[in-house]
Parts: structure tokens; C-alpha cells; sequence
């Protein structure tokens, strides 16, 4: 069964899906089953560049990847960013393209409890408030 906001990406073509509706159902790309994609919680030197990090400046809350800045090239980046609430009724994502700096600003709202970035080299990391 699917969960909400649940990733999925297919192993053939690399299209990624976010679930919205929850279902029994298998999730199918290029004749395929496609694959969920994990949070990375095993905590290697990894983390120091692709947790989300929460700041506030100038009444709103900033999510930066990493403590130190993860890299923006076209072979290694960060493709979204998104803030999540605690119950998952709301969710506000950011894309990115090399070279941007891997940052999201939202209004801020004591709401938001938890956001997840994707990296395109090393997968989906987690971060909360």
C-alpha cells in the first residue's frame, strides 16, 4: 500500500512520482515496478551536505542543504526541496537547477515540521525543525 507523499522512481526511464492519493495498487513505469524511494538515515559523512537545515531570517523560516552549501553542478545536485507539515496536509516544494543555491524560503509558520531534499546523485535525505 501507498502512503501519502511517498517517491517513487522508475529504474528504467528516472521518473520520479509523488503519491497524493494512497492505494492498493502497485505503482508501474516501462512495463515495470517502480522502486520507493528511501530516506537516508544511515548517517555518514554524507549528512554534513544534504540534511535540510532550518534558520529563520527576516520573519521566514529558510531551508539551506547542508551545513556547509551541497554543491550545485549539473552532474551533482539538489532537484527539490520540500517542506512538509506534521500531519502531511501541507506541502510546499521548490525546484532547483544547477547552479542555484540549494535554499527554499517559506512564510514562517510553526506548522512545518519536517523537510526532505533529493539529490540526483545520492537520494532523498530528511531534516526537521
Amino acid at each position: 500500500m501507498t502512503e501519502k507523499l511517498e517517491l517513487y522512481k522508475c529504474r528504467h526511464c528516472g521518473i520520479i512520482v509523488q503519491v497524493l492519493h494512497c492505494g492498493e495498487g502497485t505503482l508501474v513505469c516501462c512495463g515495470d515496478a517502480m522502486k520507493k524511494i528511501e530516506v537516508n538515515e544511515t548517517e555518514t559523512e554524507l549528512f554534513e551536505k544534504h540534511i535540510p537545515v532550518f534558520d529563520k531570517c527576516e520573519g521566514k523560516t529558510v531551508i539551506k542543504v547542508g551545513s556547509e552549501l551541497h554543491p550545485m553542478t549539473e552532474e551533482h545536485h539538489i532537484e527539490f526541496i520540500e517542506a512538509i507539515n506534521e500531519d502531511k496536509s501541507c506541502l510546499c516544494i521548490k525546484f532547483l537547477e544547477p547552479g542555484q543555491d540549494p535554499i527554499m524560503k517559506i512564510n514562517d509558520n510553526d506548522e512545518t515540521h519536517c523537510a526532505v531534499e533529493y539529490c540526483n546523485i545520492h537520494g532523498l535525505f530528511k531534516g526537521h525543525k
